[in-house]
């Protein structure tokens, strides 16, 4: 049923009747794997991907990029879940490379972004220390494009 996880992904609206038609199945056996799939765990929500730059909120998103030191036999999972259940933290993960946490952040502004960095997650013992990338623009997001080739370019032409 990797097919059916698919389809959620892409489009978590479409109704049991269309995804079965979809997959050759019934109804029934679309609900009941579904339903499996949300108790082991492997279906974890249902979100929508939201264009925030096309309504009146105002919010800044930023990555940051964390070294950590792991505790004894913890690994980095300690930190990582700690650092998840901050309010202002959306994503973090695992990464190999420079860094070994990666966080995407949101606050109202860049210095709410900033102060959060500074008193709530620089401060924690096994921190060693932060990258922090405001993201500018999004162009696109899980897969689907969300810049509109209809939108102008921001910067004026000049010459030299």
């Amino acid at each position: 049923m990797d097919k059916l996880l698919k389809i959620l992904e892409s489009n978590a609206r479409l109704d049991n009747k269309k995804i079965a038609a979809m997959l050759g199945e019934t109804e029934e056996a679309v609900q009941a794997a579904i339903e499996a799939y949300e108790a082991q765990g492997v279906i974890c929500g249902y979100k929508t991907i939201i264009d925030w730059d096309k309504t009146d909120r105002h919010y800044v998103i930023a990555r940051i990029e964390l070294k950590v030191q792991p505790k004894r036999d913890m690994g980095f999972e300690e930190i990582a879940n700690r650092i998840a259940q901050l309010e202002e933290v959306e994503s973090v993960f695992l990464m190999s490379g420079g860094y070994d946490l990666a966080l995407t952040v949101s606050g109202k502004t860049f210095k709410d972004v900033a102060m959060f960095v500074a008193h709530r997650l620089a401060p924690l013992e096994s921190i060693q220390s932060t990258a922090t990338h405001f993201v500018l623009r999004k162009y696109k997001e899980r897969g689907l494009i969300l810049s509109d080739e209809s939108r102008q370019d921001e910067r004026e032409d000049s010459t030299l």
